[in-house]
């Protein structure tokens, strides 16, 4: 599996993406980019992007329909599709299916077994425990 690779080849003809941010989460095979994988002006490495930023970040007023997130599928019919989720809407439907679903309460902590990158994943691991105020065990493998 080459994940930069598979990047490359999904986003290829899709004008509207000006940057890709490339992260090395270890040394494995898997996770490895070499300088033959980064396209040009379009890739930044994470750590170069960071490393001058400050640690604090002011909050950003959003109205409920602006755009959150873009997901795009596998394209296994064909090109990916973008579905677009928006603030308001995903807020509100991760938030009380976490509530409603799992009755979770302050003192529990919560693990979702999907992956991240799906949107099971990141809305269960990463979002709704975040605005939930629920603690999250966070495990890949």
């Amino acid at each position: 599996m080459e994940p930069k690779k598979n990047v490359n080849q999904a986003i290829k003809d899709l004008q509207f993406v000006g940057k890709v941010i490339v992260i090395k989460r270890d040394s494995s095979p898997s996770s490895r980019s070499t300088q033959d994988d980064i396209t040009g002006e379009r890739d930044i490495y994470w750590h170069d992007l960071i490393k001058d930023q400050s640690s604090t970040c002011p909050t950003e007023v959003m109205e409920a329909t602006d755009p959150l997130y873009i997901l795009y599928t596998s394209g296994s019919t064909g090109k990916p599709k973008g579905v677009v989720h928006s603030h308001g809407g995903y807020m509100v439907g991760t938030y009380i299916t976490l509530k409603w679903i799992f009755d979770l309460k302050s003192d529990d902590i919560y693990w979702c077994t999907a992956d991240a990158g799906w949107v099971t994943g990141h809305s269960y691991i990463v979002y709704s425990p975040l605005i939930n105020g629920i603690t999250t065990f966070i495990y890949e493998s």
